[in-house]
């Protein structure tokens, strides 16, 4: 049997607009957008699973998700040890040559936190011991770019090559070792049907 799943970027928060390593509630214009394609999604017969972050609860909360969304610690976000709360501009200049080789090494964890291997074969194991059926899940985008980069094999670099955008959907569809990708499609009323196939 196959394993339809569908990963939902979160809406806009302060944090994502600031390339801050850091979680935070929604801002008013990303709830906004969020509600307004609370429609684009009927998860009757899906389980909904969500990143425990506040920006991921609450935009399920805001796509009408909520009520069935069940918190998994295995989406979390990259744990970025002592660089949380800090700005990406904030480490380059405190911390240049540690940031370098954190984007030029995905195995090296210099913040003291999880290196973006470890986060990739995290979310690589919770991706293969999905059960078959659909899932749609609200994570963050560290993990998205994870969930794909291990669905497809790809080197671990190819982490920074992906950016999923806000509220957009990025669906899998297949079961261990064999998947199938459709990237990038913006949550709007009247596309529901599309996320089932």
């Amino acid at each position: 049997m196959t394993v339809r799943l569908t990963l939902i970027a979160p809406a806009m928060n302060t944090a994502l607009r600031e390339a801050r390593f850091d979680d935070g509630p929604l801002e008013p214009a990303g709830r906004a957008a969020a509600e307004a394609a609370a429609g684009a999604l009927r998860p009757e017969g899906a389980r909904v699973l969500v990143s425990p972050s506040v920006r991921c609860r609450e935009t399920a909360q805001a796509l009408g998700l909520d009520g069935a969304a069940e918190p998994r610690a295995a989406l979390a976000g990259c744990a970025m040890g002592r660089w949380r709360g800090l700005r990406l501009d904030e480490v380059a200049a405190a911390e240049g040559p540690d940031l370098a080789a954190w984007l030029a090494d995905p195995a090296t964890a210099p913040h003291g936190g999880e290196s973006l291997r470890a986060l990739r074969e995290r979310v690589g194991a919770w991706l293969e011991g999905l059960e078959p059926g659909w899932v749609i899940a609200v994570v963050e985008p560290d993990v998205l770019r994870a969930a794909v980069v291990h669905a497809l094999a790809l080197d671990d670099a190819a982490l920074w090559r992906l950016d999923p955008r806000p509220l957009s959907a990025t669906h899998l569809t297949g079961r261990a070792a064999r998947w199938n990708l459709r990237l990038g499609e913006p949550l709007t009323p009247g596309r529901a049907e599309d996320a089932r196939r």
